[in-house]
């Protein structure tokens, strides 16, 4: 009961910004909901200032409900049809993934950027945008604000390369497998990577939604071993700073273990019912739990905005829009080169 009379109101809140703010991102997939969310937060605070009786809710928003996402999100990965489809684009992914991680710690360095934006934007660019974020966010301690500064980088060039690729890739000349690998790897949120092949397929007449969403959901997998090193690395680095042992159990992302549960109940319930009456009622039910593994993070995206100063976040944009336009081009670029590497382009 002390939950519930602690927490209510501030879950409510997040819950009535978070509803408008799926939907929207249900009509408009190339902004996202998460995006409307962190923008209605961020001007519904301008206003509502007082946040004493609501401020343990969105709290709880912010950090459990986003957990709680990551795990549900582990219910839409079939890592069986992962392993089949993903294992082309393994090396494109981790040459991207390890561009940006390079990139973004050289500039971190040079522009003495905040070591967790820049970890952040790093860890987003490179992975899977919003989800990485949100799974990176508790591991190494960052606030609202830096979340929020974070997933607006990524935004950013989200809409760009949604809206530039296609035209880029025709001029370029890529086949449609091409486009596949090069909009699975090189864009960062699954709803950019589904507009940008969805306007591919528009142009060309082919179907290259199946590849680049499941290079995508290859990607995502990194997540696991991203997060592990990053918890490993704080506990050191807190040792080092304090003089003291810190435990790994505070700072271990347990969340992330339960999403590999997750996928792998996934892939054993397709195994063992590959087709027929029991596949098909599955199938139904892990889209509802990766539909509100959705709407959870859209709901924490909402407390984070609402935790977030936007005059603040709008006068120290400048350093991470830049660190994340050199992950952007960086990533882009080696996509292309492996698969021009790999004969694929």
């Amino acid at each position: 009961m002390n939950f519930v009379k602690e927490n209510w109101l501030g879950i409510l809140i997040c819950l009535v910004i978070a509803i408008p703010a799926y939907i929207l991102g249900l009509i408009f997939p190339i902004v996202g909901g998460p995006v409307f969310a962190i923008i209605a937060g961020m001007v519904v605070t301008i206003f509502y200032k007082n946040k004493t009786k609501s401020q343990s809710g969105i709290t709880f928003t912010s950090k459990s409900i986003l957990q709680y996402a990551i795990i549900l999100l582990g219910f839409g990965m079939n890592l069986g049809s992962i392993a089949k489809t993903g294992a082309q684009s393994l090396p494109i992914i981790l040459s991207t993934i390890s561009i940006s991680l390079i990139v973004s710690f050289v500039l971190y360095k040079a522009l003495k950027l905040h070591p967790k934006i820049a970890t952040l934007i790093g860890v987003g660019s490179s992975i899977c945008g919003g989800s990485a974020i949100a799974a990176t966010a508790p591991v190494i301690g960052a606030n609202d604000e830096e979340i929020a500064q974070s997933i607006s980088v990524i935004f950013l060039f989200n809409i760009i390369a949604a809206l530039i690729f296609p035209t880029l890739g025709s001029m370029l000349g890529l086949s449609n497998e091409g486009f596949g690998l090069f909009a699975g790897t090189a864009v960062n949120d699954t709803s950019s990577v589904t507009a940008a092949a969805t306007a591919w397929d528009g142009i060309h007449g082919s179907n290259t939604l199946d590849t680049a969403t499941i290079v995508k959901l290859t990607r995502t997998l990194a997540i696991i071993p991203i997060t592990l090193v990053l918890a490993f690395w704080r506990t050191e680095k807190e040792k080092s700073a304090g003089g003291t042992k810190v435990s790994i159990k505070k700072i271990f992302p347990f969340f992330i273990l339960y999403f590999v549960l997750a996928s792998v109940i996934t892939t054993i319930f397709f195994a063992i019912f590959p087709s027929g009456m029991i596949h098909d009622g599955g199938q139904a039910v892990f889209c509802f739990l990766k539909t509100l593994s959705k709407f959870f993070i859209v709901m924490a995206m909402s407390a984070i905005g609402l935790n977030t100063d936007i005059v603040k976040l709008v006068k120290s944009g400048g350093k991470p829009i830049f660190l994340g336009l050199c992950c952007w081009i960086a990533i882009g670029a080696v996509s292309l080169l492996m698969q021009h590497l790999l004969g694929i382009f």
